[in-house]
């Protein structure tokens, strides 16, 4: 190969332009980012850099001796309008193609909306630096906080906004927010920090629409209606409920999509010059697929796909760690593994009234299957590599 293209300003798609250097290409290496800005971290964009700590030049994935180092002809504002597998180009909107004898799809997602919400002022998502400064911007005028999605960004959002003094709600559907990714046990310690921090929770509640007044430039939110009939007063609201894959471009691209891009245990895609890393790619082992949204899973994905995109096969496949952190008031959440919500969960370090443990989850042949700690790195870090080795690569 003489060319790869990455698309997807991303971290997959940083790592993945890391990985093939690592793993020996030698040829021209482009990097197509839609957003103007240069890659960035995005978990500080809920925490550090939404509180104040932490300014954008604190987010940067690449200065320029990393761009140097990697002989990367980066592209940033430049947005892929579709892909020409069979001829070997990536079209740019506009017109103007970039030749690509590889490509790696790391194009992401973008944040779920409420319908009927566009345009509505004091209503955010958080996906991205631009949306991370008008948040921040909007926090700075002391408003009434309601949080729609009891998940890790929603969770993380309301702790900054506790930290900055501000009144939050937070919204979520299930009864246990958590649950279905960490089990009952677990889940109700994390649910518990929102009370013990100031922050109210409606668990189980659905969400009916917005209440807006009018402004000069058009209509602000005023607060939350809810399904019971209830409207709960909000200056700011914040939808985190999830993402929705970048995949509109690849359309008559020859790639499958579902829900992602679709590829096998090795990132590769139904076409072997195309593999496919980080929240946009869902790839399948055997009758199952997955598709990780997490910090972590885009290094693990870029390694193995920069191997095969190489070597024109699937050499080797992804086996992942399943590690996931957030920060919350203050605490260190991490988990890894596989758990299911059905193992049980013991206390092995600490106590959960101290909120400082780990628990480890077990199935029902007593394996090991996750582990997850509560202000305790240092003795996750050490259980897990005695526990849960990690597994790297499948060949």
């Amino acid at each position: 190969m003489k060319t790869i293209v990455i698309v997807g300003g991303s971290l997959a798609g940083v790592r993945s332009a890391q990985a093939l250097r690592t793993a020996g290409f030698g040829g021209r290496l482009v990097l197509l980012g839609e957003e103007d800005h240069r890659p960035y971290d995005r978990p500080p964009l809920s925490k550090a850099f939404l509180e104040g700590r932490q300014d954008e030049a604190d987010l940067a994935l690449l200065d320029d001796d990393d761009l140097a180092d990697l002989d990367l002809d980066l592209r940033p504002g430049t947005r892929a309008e579709s892909l020409d597998a069979a001829g070997g180009q990536v079209v740019l909107a506009g017109g103007a193609a970039v030749p690509a004898d590889g490509v790696v799809v790391a194009t992401g997602g973008t944040a779920r909306r409420l319908p009927g919400t566009g345009g509505i002022e004091g209503v955010h998502t958080l996906r991205t630096l631009d949306d991370a400064r008008a948040l921040r911007e909007d926090l700075g005028r002391n408003p009434r906080v309601v949080i729609i999605g009891a998940g890790f960004i929603g969770a993380e959002v309301a702790s900054t906004c506790r930290a900055l003094g501000l009144e939050v709600t937070v919204l979520d559907g299930l009864e246990l927010p958590l649950a279905p990714a960490l089990g009952a046990t677990i889940a109700r310690t994390c649910v518990d920090l929102h009370a013990e921090h100031g922050t109210t929770l409606h668990a189980g509640t659905a969400v009916a629409g917005l209440a807006t007044s009018s402004t000069a430039t058009g209509r602000r939110v005023t607060g939350v209606e809810l399904g019971d009939g209830r409207t709960l007063p909000a200056d700011v609201v914040l939808v985190g409920v999830g993402i929705v894959p970048n995949t509109a471009w690849l359309e008559g691209s020859g790639l499958k999509v579902d829900n992602g891009v679709v590829t096998d245990a090795g990132m590769v895609t139904d076409v072997p010059t195309v593999v496919a890393v980080g929240d946009v790619a869902r790839w399948t082992r055997g009758a199952v697929s997955h598709r990780h949204e997490h910090w972590t899973s885009a290094g693990e994905q870029a390694a193995v796909a920069a191997g095969n995109l190489l070597a024109g096969t699937t050499t080797t496949t992804v086996a992942p760690t399943g590690y996931v952190w957030s920060e919350q008031y203050g605490r260190m959440l991490q988990l890894a593994g596989h758990p299911s919500r059905d193992d049980d969960v013991e206390v092995v370090h600490g106590a959960v009234a101290d909120r400082r443990f780990v628990a480890r989850y077990t199935d029902a042949a007593g394996t090991t299957t996750g582990l997850f700690a509560m202000a305790e790195p240092k003795m996750f870090a050490r259980l897990r590599r005695s526990e849960l080795p990690r597994p790297g690569r499948s060949a």
